[in-house]
């Protein structure tokens, strides 16, 4: 049986809260502050916090309403009783699986080891038949006799399986019926538990629509989140830091925009606010609009420093054990500076390289762009490569795999390749060119996501990683399964992947959300333990009812459900690439070969033939990504040697373009580009009058811009 916590907090107890994951802080899971030493200053300082926070408690505990005894007596029965039904709706669906399990495992051996056992006996049998000596002979036998005894020994596993099925189909049916019934149950019980929620949500229904208590709510709330002896420790550093303290907690605005996206990273509201202001000074103009929301977000978000990911042969300038002519070199610093993050996203959006809805975003979401741990620099370079390469996945219209996508064509399933990783390129730069199973698609998916500022979740399943976003009508799962299979555990944050998706769901209706972080503001008052589904804490009374306002709120929105879940540990196909992405309208200017005054002839892209992917390109026209063989006829006027050059980029492993026609033969290098456009070496081709047919196939996976023929002098 599984464990749950339930704890009811009562009005009259009035302590510190401890801070955790709730429906108000989304993406956070708060984790208590260490208590670290304060000067005498310091101690004078959080009396003073105490004092503001014991007054403020006080107040508040006279305004609030009596919640009715009985209905809360009867929301805890409702719970427990849901809960004990959870529990036996786990079991009978457990036993009701199991035949389905025994099946699964049948199939997999009839596939792969008996499967494997008859490609070793025919591998055997040919070569007994082609065997010219009693050596080559015995050898051969010896073969046989081992592919038979493993083909023998699956069969008998095989046999015994099918056995234990046929024990486990016995009374499979009532099996079935009993989950399905304890299911039923469990739907009723769930339902009756939020019937009692409801009941006691309406009789305070008045007090949390109303704003008539948020400035002290918000002070007390972000006091208690902070603790005094946070504010105090950094108070207590000098005159600017205390100064800054002092106009957080007397701005309400700004207070309150703060607990909206869900807090200060690990409780550092003091770090956050020196940032915030830091922004705010080297960029007057931050005040008002999304601009302002970017600034608030990155001063939140990287309130406790984020370790930057750095190529492993930039030395980090602030490792003193580091190789300092490298650091210098490199320039590469520990931790992504927060006021150089926030200039890097206001000049992308100023520029017009960030997502359209960027300006849309909120507070909170921004949070979740602004928390890459790729440089700037990186950042532009996932940009500017992506719009070179792939810009078919700008363009997608559906966000579900806007940008995205790029995990699926592009990033080879397999760690085979993995030990080719540059020291001296970045971890994403050598993701692209050497791909990854689980994690290392997921990190791309989720870096390339952010560069161009569409918020990302970390997301963890079953012996897996996969990646959630944003997208207008949502959020979605990419390379998984959906949100109630999915859960982050990662510094501050512990959180339950459905509780996540309710929130979003629920901040889409700021009317009603308003009512939600108001029972969560007065459950951190009351230092009552907060709900955290992933750790199965339901929390306090005022903080369970926060979640139940929670459920009760995303109920309105519909899920999106995941995509790509069976692509999880795969690569796309061609095939499903062509279909899930618009095919390029080809012109006939697009297609037309030149040539110019000094008789070089240029090859569009579009002008060959083949299989392969043609997709609207930002130099103008089309651009090929090529993949299967291709080919295009020439006419020259007069036979002649010729060079031939392909303009392309290449962001995998060196390849190589054979090119053959006219009684030529030729290979051409296809480098790594680091997702730049590049020419390749020229290749001599001799070339008869008139018309000349070459075909070209590639070991690259590169896109192709055009070919130019020169002529040898």
């Amino acid at each position: 049986m599984k464990t749950r916590i339930i704890i009811v907090g009562l009005l009259t107890t009035l302590v510190l809260a401890l801070p955790g994951a709730t429906p108000a802080r989304a993406a956070k899971a708060k984790a208590q502050p260490q208590q670290a030493d304060l000067s005498k200053v310091g101690k004078q300082l959080e009396a003073k916090y105490s004092a503001m926070l014991a007054s403020l408690k006080k107040e508040i505990a006279s305004q609030l309403p009596a919640l009715n005894a009985s209905k809360v007596n009867a929301l805890v029965k409702a719970r427990e009783g849901a809960e004990a039904l959870h529990d036996n709706s786990d079991d009978a669906a457990k036993t009701a699986g199991e035949a389905g399990g025994i099946s699964a495992k049948i199939a997999n051996w009839k596939q792969f080891w008996i499967g494997k056992a008859n490609a070793g006996i025919k591998k055997a049998q040919a070569d007994l038949a082609a065997a010219n000596t009693d050596a080559e002979r015995d050898a051969a036998r010896k073969d046989l006799a081992k592919a038979e005894a493993n083909k023998a020994d699956g069969e008998k596993h095989i046999a015994e399986a099918k056995a234990e099925l046929e024990k486990a189909k016995v009374g499979q049916a009532q099996l079935a019926k009993a989950s399905e019934a304890a299911k039923a149950r469990l739907e009723d019980a769930r339902a009756k538990e939020l019937d009692a929620a409801k009941a006691i949500l309406t009789d305070i229904d008045s007090f949390l629509s109303s704003d008539k208590l948020d400035a002290k709510l918000i002070k007390c709330a972000l006091i208690s989140d902070a603790t005094p002896h946070g504010l105090a420790a950094f108070a207590e550093k000098g005159k600017a830091q205390e100064a800054m303290i002092d106009q957080l907690l007397s701005d309400d605005k700004l207070m309150k925009e703060i607990l909206f996206a869900g807090g200060a990273a690990f409780n550092k509201y003091g770090e956050a606010m020196e940032i915030y202001t830091a922004i705010s000074t080297a960029n007057p103009k931050s005040s008002e609009g999304v601009l302002h929301r970017l600034a608030l977000a990155t001063a939140l978000e990287h309130a406790k420093p984020i370790n930057q990911s750095n190529p492993k042969d930039a030395a980090d300038n602030n490792n003193d054990t580091a190789d300092k002519s490298a650091a210098d070199k490199s320039g590469a610093a520990a931790f992504v500076d927060p006021v150089k993050r926030y200039q890097h996203y206001k000049k992308a959006y100023l520029d017009g390289d960030l997502d359209p809805a960027f300006k849309t975003l909120d507070t909170w979401e921004l949070m979740l762009v602004v928390n890459s741990d790729a440089s700037d620099e990186m950042l532009t370079w996932g940009r500017e490569t992506l719009k070179a390469y792939r810009p078919d996945h700008i363009l997608n219209p559906n966000y579900g795999w806007r940008y995205s996508a790029l995990v699926k064509t592009d990033v080879p399933y397999g760690s085979q390749n993995c030990k080719l990783d540059e020291t001296s390129l970045n971890n994403m730069q050598n993701i692209l060119k050497d791909g990854g199973v689980c994690g290392r698609r997921a990190f791309f998916g989720r870096y390339i996501l952010r560069c161009f500022g569409i918020p990302v979740w970390g997301v963890t399943q079953h012996a897996h990683a996969a990646l959630s976003h944003w997208t207008p009508n949502g959020w979605v799962v990419n390379l998984g399964a959906g949100f109630n299979k999915s859960w982050w555990d990662k510094g501050d944050v512990s959180l339950d992947g459905q509780d996540f998706l309710i929130t979003t769901k629920a901040r889409k209706h700021p009317q009603d959300y308003s009512k939600i972080v108001r029972a969560e503001w007065v459950s951190m008052i009351l230092g009552e333990q907060a709900y955290n589904g992933r750790k199965n804490v339901t929390g306090g009374t005022w903080s369970s009812l926060a979640h139940y306002n929670t459920m009760i709120v995303a109920s309105k929105e519909a899920d999106l459900g995941p995509l790509g879940e069976h692509l999880a540990e795969a690569n796309e196909s061609p095939e499903s690439t062509a279909k899930a992405v618009a095919k390029a309208t080809v012109t006939h200017d697009d297609k037309k070969i030149t040539t110019d005054a000094s008789g070089v002839i240029t090859i569009p892209a579009a002008a060959c033939s083949g299989k392969n992917q043609l997709i609207k390109s930002y130099l103008g026209g089309q651009q090929m990504i090529c993949g299967a063989p291709f080919g295009f006829a020439v006419d020259v006027p007069k036979a002649r040697k010729y060079t031939l050059s392909v303009r392309m980029i290449n962001v995998r492993l060196d390849g190589q373009l054979k090119v053959a026609g006219g009684g030529n033969s030729a290979e051409v290098a296809i480098p790594y580009t680091t997702g730049k456009w590049q020419n390749t070496q020229p290749a001599k081709l001799s070339l008869t009058q008139g018309r000349n047919e070459l075909n070209f196939e590639t070991t690259a996976h590169m896109a192709l811009k055009d070919i130019t023929l020169t002529p040898v002098k």
